[in-house]
């Protein structure tokens, strides 16, 4: 009988799907609070988005998971599509492609974690 070889594509391409639905649902509405609704006083005050507001939002719990979470996964998302992009534009993806995507999402989640939980509860 014939073994299968272990794969990490099932893991990758979870987090590829998981980061692809929060840029789905969202992303736009990010995008719109942060750069249309507070910027122009639309809806929310113009002091949504001050410093001690930001702070205060990620020194909370839920907070910091929201942003780590956001923050892990469209980056993930992001890696994953220009890996498999690159033989679009003539690079074949081999070993040194999957360490600079996976790997940069990989550390750049590491960095937003540590980075949270410098600033303290």
């Amino acid at each position: 009988m014939k073994t299968r070889k272990r794969s990490n594509a099932p893991i990758l391409w979870g987090l590829f799907g998981a980061g692809g639905m929060m840029a789905a649902l969202f992303g736009p509405v990010m995008a719109f609070i942060t750069g249309i609704a507070v910027p122009l006083g639309i809806l929310l005050p113009a002091d949504t988005m001050s410093y001690p507001n930001m702070l205060a939002f990620a020194q909370n719990f839920i907070g910091k998971g929201f942003i780590f979470v956001a923050v892990s996964l469209f980056i993930w998302h992001a890696g994953h599509r220009i890996h498999h992009l690159l033989p679009e534009v003539g690079i074949h993806p081999g070993i040194v492609s999957k360490l600079l995507t996976y790997g940069l999402a990989f550390v750049i989640t590491v960095v937003v974690g540590v980075s949270l939980l410098s600033i303290g509860f």
